[in-house]
């Protein structure tokens, strides 16, 4: 069940020069993939950032065409979609660490990345999660890749040895 709990949320932040996002999709779940990517959309939307959007057999590919397309097309971020619904064996686990470690180490190298895979215990889950009325993660996961393209080129433009600017 979800709760009520309320949470902070950063406003999308504004951009000067265009920003093309990249959605890679596991849609394995139909109907909850289309839901986050309604989401994802409509996020980037609002932030004037175009949006391309690939779809992948499951959560273990995602990782590996988000790292194809940064070594070989030109996007400024990317949003990993997706659902992995617990069941009778261990390759839940499997396929919720390794998608998450894959998207983890590729943030790590520079890519900007926002991860709305979900991992839950059941249907109901996935479906409060990924309703763009609901909890909308997948606008949540397109909102975390703007946060770092921001980022990004606000470290790209800084001049070394002259520090944080906020």
């Amino acid at each position: 069940m979800a709760t009520a709990e309320t949470h902070y949320t950063l406003p999308l932040p504004r951009f000067d020069q265009p920003v093309k996002l990249l959605i890679v999709v596991a849609p394995y779940y139909r109907d909850i993939a289309d839901n986050l990517i309604a989401g994802a959309r409509a996020t980037a939307e609002k932030a004037g950032a175009t949006v391309d959007l690939i779809e992948v057999p499951g959560a273990l590919e995602v990782p590996t065409a988000i790292g194809i397309a940064a070594r070989m097309a030109d996007y400024d971020g990317y949003v990993a979609l997706g659902c992995v619904i617990r069941g009778e064996t261990t390759h839940y686990d499997t396929v919720c660490n390794d998608s998450s470690r894959g998207i983890t180490l590729l943030g790590l190298q520079g890519a900007c990345i926002g991860n709305g895979i979900l991992t839950v215990e059941n249907r109901a889950q996935a479906e409060v999660r990924a309703d763009p009325a609901g909890q909308d993660k997948g606008g949540g996961a397109a909102a975390a890749a703007l946060h770092l393209i921001a980022l990004s080129r606000t470290w790209a433009t800084a001049k070394k040895g002259i520090g944080f600017r906020a």
